[in-house]
């Protein structure tokens, strides 16, 4: 068998990321699209389709060579109905994915500059730039969903609601 590279692991652990992502995105209460408990934050929404956006101009990034708020991936354009954001986000994820499908463990150490102008290396941006924080928006999703009065699935284990389901066939 031949042994598990980096860019292998990654990208199953990305694969879990976005199934878990599909799930919670399923679950949003179809009239809480433009939930927003802060004013001056994003609505579920604007935050459920930001996890698009950061698989999409990461990836477009990664595939450039270049990262630039002046491109634009393609087909990002944000859905308007809650039904639409897991369809559109499932899209969005295959697109970025066939974008690292050539990615070699020898790329992960190359230098980029990043949105920001830092330089980082196209591992950093992978593992914290588009898992990392894919994943912290994503629990700040979870939190607007609960807030909206909907039920999150347990994504690394039973919500509440599964936990009691669980508890009453013991």
């Amino acid at each position: 068998m031949t042994p598990r590279t980096e860019v292998d692991t990654f990208l199953r652990v990305w694969t879990a990321e976005a199934e878990h992502t599909t799930r919670l995105l399923e679950a949003l209460s179809a009239d809480q699209y433009d939930f927003r408990p802060d004013p001056e934050g994003r609505s579920i929404g604007e935050m459920a389709w930001h996890l698009s956006e950061i698989e999409a101009c990461l990836t477009f990034g990664i595939a450039a060579g270049r990262f630039s708020f002046a491109d634009e991936p393609p087909n990002l354009k944000r859905p308007r109905e809650t039904r639409l954001l897991a369809p559109g986000y499932r899209r969005v994820h295959e697109e970025a994915a066939a974008r690292l499908a050539n990615l070699t463990n020898e790329r992960l150490t190359e230098s980029v500059t990043f949105f920001d102008g830092r330089p980082m290396t196209i591992r950093d941006v992978l593992w914290n730039e588009l898992l990392h924080h894919l994943i912290h928006h994503r629990g700040q999703l979870v939190l607007l969903c609960r807030m909206a009065g909907g039920m999150p699935p347990g994504l690394f284990g039973p919500n509440r609601e599964e936990m009691k389901a669980l508890q009453a066939k013991s």
